[in-house]
């Protein structure tokens, strides 16, 4: 469907700047809210980990990971089973276990046709094979009818609204796998006899640790528990040669089932996930903090913020993986995201304002950069609360006044 990627040669608009969120409370409420209030485009994500039950309490774990949800900054697309077992042994080197790390989770994408099944929840398809719109219509803020006509129709003018989705929501579809290990560092510190073997031993080189092992006992900073996490990212491969493709030879509705169409897509090996990066992140819980914690309670923490600074080292490391968030406020400057994101200060934002160009599709113009201000981040890890109680809730930024306001889109930069 080469009409998808032709520009109107048609259009007499210009560029007109508008917002395609919209506000479920009022203005002064909005204020107040969280930025999951808010109707903006977000990335997808379906996250996945390698099951290994030889592992010390790999049950407590999968448990907690299987459990838990997707990062409110995406959204939740998450296809079938969350947990990849494992078909490789730890007596590999460390260069062939990486090797067969990737191959494992590959093979299990193929076989599974994971790629598939995140494409045919994208356009919601049914027991019959019927394709619809209504979810990107959802995520988008499109009109799901406008979009099922604009592709029956096949126009080159209508198929804009159709292309600017893929590109908006589609594309950004990942998919990340960890493989996690527990280490208990009193355990390792008695063996070694010194903390900076327990970092070493879970492969951390986190200098404000070490840092602090020199001026404290091990007695105290080794009583605790680390998850590690290795976590591999991918992402979904949708560009307009796959997009013509789905339209032309895959697509079909409730209302009128095409057999042939629903075969082939049955059939087909076209949709594919790319590896875009490996990243390593790990948690480090003192058990005299949650003293009133069991061990597994203990481990299911740990486990989760993991999960957490290994997402907020991949975006900061891939820019593609990097997702945009609206300000809170103009005045301050604030945004509800902080140390869960891996924020620090004087990390650059830019500000986006979201505009439909006369082609029809979306496009995001800077209209400024802001930075985290020091001391104004806000703790929003995984039981902050309890570790660290604070009022505020959201991030103070430094930039110009009244240039920016609530609603605005902000993306890190490098």
């Amino acid at each position: 469907m080469k009409n998808l990627t032709n520009k109107s040669t048609n259009s007499t608009c210009s560029k007109i700047a508008f917002f395609i969120f919209f506000i479920f409370f009022t203005a002064q409420t909005f204020a107040q809210e969280e930025s999951s209030d808010l109707k903006y485009r977000r990335s997808s994500l379906y996250t996945l980990m390698i099951a290994d039950e030889n592992r010390e309490f790999s049950s407590v774990i999968q448990e907690t990971f299987t459990n838990s949800t997707i990062p409110d900054k995406f959204n939740n697309h998450i296809v079938t089973d969350r947990e990849i077992p494992k078909t490789y042994n730890d007596s590999l080197s460390k260069k062939e276990l990486k090797i067969a790390q990737e191959e494992a989770i590959v093979d299990y994408f193929s076989t599974n046709d994971i790629a598939k099944g995140i494409v045919a929840k994208w356009f919601n398809r049914s027991e019959s094979g019927g394709f619809n719109m209504n979810l990107i219509a959802e995520r988008g803020s499109y009109n799901a009818t406008d979009l099922d006509i604009k592709i029956a129709k096949n126009s080159e003018r209508g198929l804009s609204m159709v292309a600017d989705a893929g590109e908006e929501l589609i594309k950004n579809t990942f998919v990340v796998v960890n493989d996690f290990k527990y280490t208990n560092k009193e355990e390792v510190a008695k063996k070694t006899k010194g903390l900076l073997s327990v970092v070493s031993a879970v492969g951390g080189s986190t200098v404000s640790l070490i840092a602090d092992g020199t001026s404290a006992a091990v007695g105290v900073l080794g009583k605790g528990y680390i998850i590690k996490t290795s976590a591999y990212l991918y992402k979904l491969v949708w560009n307009e040669e796959v997009a013509a493709i789905f339209y032309n030879d895959f697509w079909t509705d409730d209302s009128s089932i095409d057999a042939e169409k629903v075969k082939a897509f049955n059939e087909t090996d076209l949709f594919t996930l790319e590896v875009v990066g490996v990243e390593t992140a790990w948690a480090d819980l003192q058990s005299t903090t949650f003293t009133k914690k069991s061990e597994e309670e203990l481990i299911s923490v740990a486990t989760i913020k993991a999960v957490d600074a290994v997402i907020a080292k991949l975006q900061r490391k891939y820019e593609v993986f990097r997702t945009k968030t609206p300000l809170k406020s103009g005045d301050p400057i604030s945004a509800a995201i902080g140390l869960k994101e891996g924020l620090e200060k004087g990390d650059k934002y830019e500000v986006l304002e979201q505009v439909i160009n006369d082609e029809g599709k979306t496009v995001y113009e800077r209209l400024g950069v802001i930075k985290v201000e020091k001391g104004k981040i806000w703790d929003n890890r995984y039981l902050a609360e309890e570790e660290n109680p604070s009022e505020n809730k959201f991030t103070i930024f430094k930039g110009k006044k009244n240039k920016y306001y609530s609603g605005m889109l902000i993306r890190q930069i490098d």
